[in-house]
């Protein structure tokens, strides 16, 4: 009878620990959250897609527009190692029928397998154009058994559908009071919002009279008398704008007029339901007399859905704080439009910018299809540099690696290929567009006609270059004194990350024999960049095969591409040292790159806090609230303040300082290597597909402790810094054994849950 009795409880347990289970969560379609949303004109309603639909409410979706969509969810946590064995997937043709759990679309039945992103519909399932259906799961865990049905999420299809197509939200609107107000005169105020933001001005205003004028000066930067600076340097933004009163209490929408530049043909446009949008941070209100009121002014600001709650950081250093709240913001206000651009000044997608305005998304949101409408653009309209029409096989690879889903990389593959440009190939594999290989077959397998005038795509290192935008001939621009050659160190050094990744993807496709053949490629074409670039005397990168001139960026791309033999790593990373800051904004992502993937983390650290002119302080320094598009307006003369290219720091104080970066698509394995240096303190929360993972560090110089949760379904490699030789590694409360990886030791196998180390 006793055994019975405990046998008993033991069983009770097992079945209240298997009810608490909690149901998943942040069920996600084609990898959108937000898929049961309805927005009019910008704004969130809260209507639901049943109630829209049957009042033909005239409003925003985020509609899904492929006939097989996928469905990706977030285990519940359910401690240490806790694994997804099993799941049951329903899609409804209504919410009635998905609140009785029958998926008269597709019932999955228990799927034994642990596969929680990125589920796809069956072929023999596909879905109907401009309909609403509802899908919910449940899954069954390592440790807690069977859990509820999640809550049900519903979707629209649109219109017309494809095999697949990547969908996405429409750009919304959310209002804001200003921060502060300062009258600076007799009759004139200026509003302070607090930061740069793309969006539309509103007031509410009494006038005793008619045909009053109120004039409202617009802007992003401020004089130091407190005024808004109606002559500011570059391209910063400003409008005088009259506004003609009614008699009464009213409320304007104000109107930005166009700007030829960035409403071009090749610009991307806001939507209608929008309206044109202009950067400002201030608004200065001039009334004509005493008598005129302003009750409300408002600021309605434009942006992609951002989740401002899903990835923080903080550290113990004020400047990089500034810098990552910087960088985060930037992120933000510009997705604007609906894809990655260069700012207000063109709004148009440059590969560049999208590549490091994706990793930085990627850091600060649990967003991916931004990223992913992007390339899919920028792919058939392609713009003049060469290393940018490289860049697009690192942005389908990044994609691919943090989304987890292989659509994109697989509808785009032909074109990927193109963009390696192998026709522009020697016989060792290094290639050039200086010895006329560019032929018109070449430039329409890329999709190039001309940019700007240049009939031919061009190297570009760094921008901008010597003697453009105002620099002159003897002003040396942002390429470190690079001196071109037909065969050029930093466009080969991108040819072979290229390679390096589409060997990966074809992988992935399970295209074998191209796998090898990439594999092979990259492999001849290190080879030649060792023989042709590296200069054995002095151990550094020449910029091109007929100069011994060693710029920054030959030696820090080469290094941040693994290109550089480890005998010479001392040699490029003194040089690269001695150069400081001699690249843009844009090159500091590579530079940056290079030097923690070398270990290199003090001189990495002191870059990001440094207050010197070229620095992310300096953009704060001058007054801008976004990352600007330079170091500074002597730099490059016509420069923006709201350029994503410059918000480096996001994806490199997540995937290099904190040090985690997926191993494995959509994080199912990860790598968590921080390197703190001198940092004393810092804590991050990441959002991912999977769940958010938390790093938090404290370091000092004689212990560094560790703490780190992992979602359900996920593993990782931790990696601790080993200062000394004979240091312990303690993991909660005890020693435990370790492998020693250079600078670090390395511990396999980390579950999910919380787990706590001390290195003494």
């Amino acid at each position: 009878m006793r055994h019975y009795f405990f046998w008993l409880l033991f069983s009770t347990s097992l079945t209240a620990s298997a009810q608490l289970l909690a149901p998943p969560t942040s069920l996600r379609t084609d990898l959108l959250l937000h898929t049961d949303k309805v927005w009019s004109n910008g704004f969130l309603t809260n209507l639901t897609l049943d109630a829209a639909d049957s009042s033909r409410f005239a409003g925003q979706l985020a509609l899904i527009r492929s006939a097989r969509p996928s469905f990706s969810w977030v285990l519940p946590n359910a401690g240490v190692n806790s694994r997804q064995t099993a799941y049951r997937l329903i899609v409804s043709s209504s919410g009635k029928t998905s609140q009785s759990n029958v998926g008269d679309v597709w019932d999955s039945g228990k799927i034994v397998n642990s596969q929680s992103v990125g589920i796809l519909l069956p072929a023999d399932h596909r879905l109907e154009a401009n309909r609403i259906y509802y899908w919910k799961v449940k899954v069954w865990t390592s440790q807690n058994g069977e859990s509820d049905f999640s809550q049900a999420k519903a979707f629209r299809t649109a219109s017309q559908l494809a095999d697949y197509e990547t969908p996405y939200y429409p750009v919304v609107k959310a209002e804001e009071a200003p921060v502060s107000q300062k009258s600076v005169g007799s009759k004139r105020m200026v509003y302070d919002f607090g930061k740069d933001a793309f969006g539309q001005v509103y007031l509410t205003v009494n006038s005793p009279a008619e045909q009053d004028t109120l004039i409202l000066h617009v802007g992003e930067a401020i004089m130091p008398d407190g005024h808004v600076n109606p002559k500011p340097m570059g391209v910063l933004r400003y409008r005088r704008i009259p506004v003609l009163l009614q008699h009464g209490t009213h409320r304007y929408a104000i109107q930005f007029k166009p700007d030829k530049r960035n409403t071009g043909p090749k610009a991307i446009l806001m939507p209608d339901y929008i309206g044109e949008v202009l950067p400002f941070r201030y608004v200065e209100v001039e009334l004509p007399t005493d008598t005129i009121r302003v009750e409300q002014l408002v600021r309605q600001v434009v942006t992609y859905p951002f989740d401002e709650t899903a990835t923080t950081f903080t550290s113990s250093d004020t400047t990089l704080n500034r810098v990552w709240g910087i960088c985060k913001h930037t992120i933000k206000a510009t997705t604007f439009s609906g894809y990655y651009v260069d700012g207000d000044r063109e709004r148009i997608p440059y590969e560049a910018d999208a590549l490091i305005n994706q990793l930085s998304h990627y850091a600060t949101d649990s967003e991916y299809n931004i990223a992913k409408r992007s390339l899919n653009y920028l792919v058939f309209h392609a713009t003049w540099p060469t290393e940018w029409s490289l860049q697009n096989v690192l942005i389908a690879w990044y994609d691919y690696l943090n989304s987890g889903d292989s659509r994109t990389i697989e509808a785009l593959y032909p074109e990927l290929k193109a963009k390696l440009l192998l026709p522009l190939a020697r016989p060792d594999g290094l290639i050039s567009t200086r010895t006329g290989l560019q032929t018109a077959e070449f430039k329409k397998s890329i999709h190039y006609d001309t940019f700007d005038g240049r009939p031919t795509i061009q190297d570009i290192v760094d921008w901008p270059q010597q003697g453009v935008l105002g620099l002159g001939k003897k002003e040396v621009g942002e390429t470190d004194g690079f001196v071109f050659r037909n065969y050029n160190a930093v466009v080969n050094a991108f040819h072979y990350q290229g390679l390096v990744f589409m060997a990966q993807v074809a992988n992935r496709l399970g295209k074998s024999d191209d796998a090898i053949f990439y594999a092979d490629r990259s492999n001849q074409v290190k080879k030649a960049f060792q023989a042709t670039f590296i200069n054995s005397k002095t151990g550094l990168v020449r910029d091109g095969d007929s100069t011994d001139h060693a710029s920054l960026h030959a030696n820090m791309m080469a290094l941040a591409f693994g290109l550089v033999p480890e005998k010479y790593h001392s040699s490029v990373l003194a040089h690269i040292r001695s150069r400081g800051m001699a690249c843009s904004v844009y090159g500091s992502q590579f530079l940056l790159d290079a030097l923690y993937n070398a270990n290199e983390s003090a001189y990495a650290l002191s870059l990001l806090t440094s207050t010197d002119e070229r620095s992310w302080y300096n953009m704060i320094r001058t007054g801008s609230t976004m990352t600007t598009e330079a170091w500074d307006t002597k730099y490059k003369p016509n420069q923006d303040w709201n350029h994503a290219w410059g918000a480096a720091p996001a994806n490199i104080i997540v995937r290099k300082l904190m040090g985690v970066e997926a191993l494995n698509p959509a994080f199912e394995t990860v790598r968590i290597k921080p390197q703190p240096d001198t940092l004393r303190q810092a804590s991050l929360q990441l959002a991912t597909l999977r769940g958010p993972i938390s790093v938090a560090f404290d370091n000092s110089p004689d212990r560094f402790q560790l703490r780190v949760t992992l979602p359900a379904n996920t593993s990782g490699v931790v990696y601790l810094p080993r200062r000394k030789a004979k240091s312990q590694v303690w993991e909660n409360g005890n020693v435990v054994k370790t492998t020693a990886e250079g600078n670090f030791w390395k511990i396999m196998g980390v579950g999910s849950g919380t787990h706590e180390w001390e290195v003494r």
